[in-house]
């Protein structure tokens, strides 16, 4: 492992796999190199595995000596991760690795997000199953695919031959924290399309950057700005423009931090006191929590260009500042947690077609379909169309679970510490599989991850290197 960044770090089986997966193609959408990856570990082991036609993996090892008349334990991560970069950064996630480096306890890629979300799992679960010397029931090991984008692989999953009722998760991101219940969800899309005509006046850009960005999830009570939903308000009180473009956004589980667009207007005088004002609003607004928002409005060289009608341009920026966004209603069972949520995520305007993407979050059915219908409402007032993809139902908290109890049993032993059992804001597959093995047990765990889905994204060393302690004397007592 000498031309491993990351080759010193035990246990170096971890580390070894966390590193492989991250020089292989494998954003959501493109995971077929890392399916291979997985497929050619099992082969080279002799161990028993299927792929199936959505590039999802199962690898079957069978139990060490002693634990062969033990129930098995299904061990579930996902292969996909979401790609983001800092602007003007040029990594095409496609066929470039990631440029990891150690800074201090934590593991990070140079201007990319890392992938610790979830290629920790992969890296664990693969570990595990590599360790002769670990004891351990018959294991299944699960990798999904295109998770990030609508848990896409788990829901196709066929799981007929997975003989397992205890699924240990490893997509959680707090070391010492017991997932055991989570909330529900859709990709939403919106699309309108609009008549061009010549634009008339001066072309200008107007840029939202510097936002911290960050997991629509997790961190969409955090107070975070949607870049987004910033430049749908500014584009309101700019007046009289003509839109040509706009683009913010990479994924739709993202919070985005940056947002832009090119429009034309007759009479550009004012439009910079416009942008001032806003600008100081907005950081006041935000304060602490986005310390290096800003908002800049350029001239653009006038070239041939094509934009929206005045009247279309006012009915694109009204739809995007009558979108919802963000916390709609927290738990009235448990303090602290979103109840459901949306984070409007993608943003794009090109030659006259308008595309909003959003992910909708939320424990409770009837609410998520409701926050749908109201997309799909807001849709057809203003002549577009409406779709939506990639649902998944809430995984719902289970009284009776001898997982959860031995689980929580062997952390405190460890630790010495009290384990904190939580349902969060965010998808997990554990849903799925609930939905499709009757009786399935689930619990998901995961070593110290901070600020997933973003550039800033990182992960902590000492965490999984007592995560995975945790996960071999969690085994030896299933």
């Amino acid at each position: 492992m000498s031309d491993f960044v990351l080759g010193k770090l035990k246990p170096q089986g971890v580390f070894r796999f966390f590193e492989e997966l991250t020089r292989i193609p494998h954003g959501s959408g493109d995971t077929a190199a890392a399916s291979d990856w997985a497929v050619d570990f099992a082969e080279k082991r002799g161990l028993r595995r299927r792929r199936d036609e959505l590039g999802n993996v199962v690898i079957w090892k069978p139990a060490s000596p002693g634990y062969e008349n033990h129930p098995a334990v299904i061990l579930q991560g996902h292969l996909d991760m979401v790609c983001v970069q800092e602007n003007g950064r040029g990594h095409h996630f496609e066929r470039d690795p990631l440029e990891l480096e150690i800074d201090g306890d934590w593991v990070k890629a140079r201007g990319t997000t890392l992938g610790g979300d979830n290629g920790i799992a992969v890296a664990v679960i693969m570990a595990l199953m590599d360790d002769d010397s670990i004891a351990h029931p018959p294991i299944e090991a699960v990798f999904t695919v295109d998770e990030e984008i609508g848990l896409l692989g788990a829901n196709g999953l066929d799981c007929s031959d997975l003989e397992g009722r205890k699924l240990i998760n490893l997509d959680s991101e707090d070391e010492g924290v017991l997932t055991v219940s989570c909330a529900g969800g859709a990709r939403c899309d919106i699309v309108r399309e609009f008549p061009l005509e010549e634009a008339r006046g001066a072309v200008c850009a107007l840029t939202v950057s510097g936002g911290q960005g960050g997991h629509s999830g997790m961190e969409i009570n955090k107070g975070l700005a949607n870049a987004n939903k910033l430049l749908a308000q500014c584009l309101k009180e700019m007046g009289e423009i003509r839109l040509i473009s706009l683009s913010g956004g990479l994924q739709d589980n993202a919070i985005p931090k940056e947002a832009e667009a090119v429009f034309a207007a007759e009479d550009p005088s004012g439009l910079e006191a416009v942008r001032s004002r806003f600008e100081a609003e907005a950081r006041a607004a935000f304060g602490e929590a986005e310390p290096t928002l800003s908002v800049s409005l350029v001239t653009v060289p006038p070239e041939v260009r094509r934009a929206l009608s005045g009247a279309d341009s006012r009915a694109a920026v009204d739809l995007l500042n009558e979108y919802p966004n963000g916390v709609q209603a927290m738990s009235q069972d448990i303090p602290g947690l979103v109840q459901t949520s949306l984070n409007l995520g993608i943003l794009r305007l090109k030659d006259g077609k308008l595309e909003v993407s959003s992910s909708v979050r939320s424990s409770v059915a009837a609410e998520k379909d409701g926050l749908c219908q109201r997309l799909e409402e807001l849709a057809a007032r203003y002549g577009g169309r409406y779709s939506q993809r990639g649902a998944y139902p809430p995984w719902e908290y289970r009284k009776d679970s001898p997982l959860r109890d031995t689980m929580t049993r062997v952390y405190e032993r460890m630790s010495g510490k009290e384990m904190k059992v939580e349902a969060i804001h965010a998808g997990l597959e554990c849903g799925l599989f609930a939905g499709k093995m009757d009786g399935l047990d689930a619990v998901s765990i995961g070593p110290d991850l901070r600020d997933v889905h973003s550039t800033r994204e990182k992960m902590s060393i000492s965490s999984v290197q007592r995560t995975w302690k945790y996960m071999v004397e969690a085994l030896g007592e299933l």
